[in-house]
């Protein structure tokens, strides 16, 4: 069935996607959030023009058209646009199939363990280790990532001494039965990461995310082949060609694609499979409840070689207020740190209509 419509509904922030095809249905989708209103103009400047009237089942392929049409456009704008077309076709076909999108690609509704991601920097150890023991009492979480360092920060901490405190403090309040992970968001060089990974292996913290400048390949390397915790990354890379060196030269322990900056679910299954073939774990990066965290749901309750948690996002509407009224009901909810993937056709969530009404609207049609 061909595409005949698409259109979307953007603000700052979000850019929600729909997809119509010839017998009418329809499918919801979402580019990356932030500087979603630009992201909107390429999906009607550079992606519709090459998806219109094209095949709709075939999403793999119309992903290679547009980025070979596209090909003096390499990078993140043209990718997290096709994106929003990509997962809008996932969720058409699977309300025509009557298929939850994990079915789709193999999977089924169910539980995904999750854990509690924190974004916040300027929070004080104390502090952080409080609110998680909250979250940990009210929700049942046994996991949690925290910050350390400063992003991309040259290794010069948030404020001195924040990292070294902040590690044994929510240790010592959750205890030894919780998974710590942390985040250095490309803030270390590798002789600064490779100290503070002994810190963290000091204190049982399993995960390190993006310990150096994540453009830095080799850096990265030297941290992973030191240390003995998993070193992760993987979220800012939405180039195929990147993920294959990435992946062969073992950069990382465990990759982490982001469903909607590398492209959608498509060129993300792709990365899996790449992953897969050479032993490597997936835990994507989904830092916010846009739909980008019901997207990696789905894909980890599919994939052979999924993490061991789904990120969720913990900050409310003082830190993050446009990811809130999104949605007609809620499709996340944590019960004993579990995450639900629905059995209701496609993604299994409606945009919520007066998000829809203050949204800017544009549509490219078929002549």
């Amino acid at each position: 069935m061909n595409i005949q419509r698409i259109e979307t509904f953007s603000n700052e922030f979000i850019c929600f996607v729909r997809v119509t095809l010839g017998d009418g249905s329809q499918g919801w989708g979402q580019t990356a959030p932030y500087h979603a209103d630009i992201t909107a103009q390429v999906v009607h400047r550079q992606v519709a023009p090459w998806v219109l009237g094209r095949d709709s089942t075939d999403i793999d392929a119309l992903g290679d058209r547009v980025m070979e049409k596209e090909h003096k456009f390499p990078g993140s704008y043209l990718r997290r646009a096709f994106g929003g077309v990509d997962t809008a076709l996932w969720d058409c076909r699977g309300k025509r199939e009557g298929k939850s999108v994990c079915e789709l690609i193999g999977g089924s509704p169910g539980p995904v363990r999750a854990y509690a991601s924190s974004m916040k920097r300027d929070i004080t150890p104390e502090d952080e280790a409080a609110r998680f023991a909250g979250l940990r009492d009210r929700y049942g979480f046994d996991a949690f990532k925290f910050r350390v360092g400063a992003e991309c920060g040259h290794d010069i901490d948030e404020w001195p001494g924040r990292t070294e405190a902040i590690v044994p403090a929510v240790r010592s309040v959750l205890g030894d039965e919780v998974s710590l992970l942390v985040d250095g968001n490309s803030g270390f060089s590798p002789g600064r990461a490779i100290a503070v990974g002994r810190m963290l292996e000091d204190h049982g913290v399993v995960h390190f995310e993006e310990p150096c400048p994540y453009w830095e390949y080799d850096q990265t390397r030297q941290v992973t082949e030191a240390l003995s915790l998993d070193v992760t990354g993987g979220e800012q890379d939405c180039e195929l060609q990147n993920w294959r060196q990435m992946i062969d030269g073992r950069v990382v322990d465990i990759v982490q694609p982001d469903v909607c900056y590398l492209g959608g679910l498509s060129r993300t299954l792709r990365v899996a499979r790449m992953a897969g073939a050479a032993g490597i774990p997936v835990t994507p990066h989904c830092a916010n409840l846009s739909m980008v965290t019901l997207f990696t749901m789905h894909l980890l309750r599919a994939i052979p070689n999924a993490g061991r948690y789904l990120e969720f996002a913990i900050e409310e509407a003082d830190y993050y207020p446009w990811q809130y009224g999104l949605f007609l009901d809620s499709p996340y909810g944590i019960r004993d740190g579990m995450a639900t993937v629905p059995d209701a056709p496609g993604w299994g969530a409606e945009v919520h209509p007066d998000w829809l009404a203050q949204s800017d609207h544009r549509e490219s049609v078929l002549a």
